[in-house]
């Protein structure tokens, strides 16, 4: 693939010394040798991608989103689901899985102003939108999993510091206190010490099981990639490359999206609190059903959403669980404390 890449750099020039063998020999034209230079440039812009920027350009939404300096048209398919199932307060910690290009992390920094904290994951190298942490990794992996929950075991790691003044009494003169921030070497070096104060304090009212969930709102806007095989030259966060979400093969999309929410929703029970909510994203087909029935056992009410701004080809739809049951426990836990 890399040499074959290559050969194409080559051929951009169009000199007769690089030409295949049959060709060397052979005199072109003016316009052919500019056909073929154009040609070589670009040697892989498929039909489906001018459609797909053709689409864009008249896409109202996309354009929209540009407009208002937002990553992609996404973020008012969740502008929707908020606006009628009212997920977001002030204050909030929300996880975005599948967080880039960063749209839905946007509308949540918006929404949780002006101390919530958004922490973005997604497998993508993305350059975050202005209040959002994230990290980068196959959130599939065990190891990025638990580096996810030691980032939310800190409740003030990822907010906005809020900005502190102090008043002389004597003179009058109000200046404000700057409070020098730990290095990322320092939390790394202490992330593991037990809290100030020696052991973690109980609280009132919570269960074992409840401590350590700490997730107001997870979303969910996950897709399984394809392996990539274009766009090794793109090395910028702001243009990374674009993996393809869909492969155009309804039942493995599907699949696909049932995989990625069952993932999802097992992150859900370790991390998010009672009377959380949980969003995310599907492609319709037979298997649906079955996850519903396990959000409704999750959660109180569980809702199918295909918003306005949804494209009406397409067979993603959302669903939209709300309120955490309290009364939820492991069932792997119940289950081992029954065996005698």
């Amino acid at each position: 693939m890399h040499s074959q890449t290559a050969s194409w750099a080559i051929f951009g020039d169009c000199s007769r010394t690089c030409m295949p063998r049959p060709w060397r020999n052979l005199v072109f034209s003016r316009q052919f040798r500019s056909q073929l230079q154009t040609l070589y440039s670009h040697p892989r812009n498929s039909s489906s991608s001018t459609r797909w920027k053709s689409r864009q350009g008249r896409d109202s939404y996309a354009r929209e989103a540009k407009v208002q300096g937002l990553k992609s048209r996404a973020a008012f398919k969740l502008l929707e689901i908020d606006a009628k199932y009212k997920l977001f307060k002030k204050g909030q910690t929300v996880v975005d899985l599948g967080f880039a290009p960063g749209s839905w992390s946007q509308v949540a920094v918006e929404r949780t102003k002006p101390n919530g904290r958004i922490l973005g994951i997604d497998i993508i190298p993305a350059q975050p939108p202005k209040g959002v942490s994230t990290i980068q990794g196959n959130f599939l992996s065990a190891g990025v999993q638990v580096e996810v929950k030691r980032f939310l075991s800190d409740p003030g790691r990822g907010r906005p510091k809020q900005q502190l003044f102090l008043m002389h009494e004597d003179t009058g003169v109000t200046e404000a206190v700057i409070e020098e921030d730990r290095s990322y070497i320092d939390l790394e070096r202490h992330a593991d010490d037990p809290p100030e104060g020696g052991s973690t304090p109980k609280r009132r009212g919570k269960k074992a099981q409840d401590l350590g969930k700490t997730v107001d709102v997870i979303l969910s806007d996950m897709s399984e990639p394809w392996e990539q095989t274009t766009g090794f030259w793109k090395r910028t966060l702001s243009n990374p490359y674009r993996m393809m979400n869909t492969s155009g093969i309804p039942f493995k999309d599907h699949a696909g999206s049932m995989d990625l929410c069952a993932a999802a929703l097992h992150f859900a029970h370790d991390t998010l609190r009672a009377g959380g909510h949980f969003l995310c994203k599907f492609y319709q087909g037979a298997e649906d059903k079955d996850f519903e029935r396990e959000l409704k056992k999750m959660f109180r009410t569980v809702h199918r959403e295909k918003p306005e701004s949804s494209r009406s080809e397409s067979k993603e739809a959302y669903f939209v669980a709300l309120r955490r049951k309290v009364e939820v426990e492991d069932s792997s836990a119940s289950d081992s404390n029954g065996v005698t």
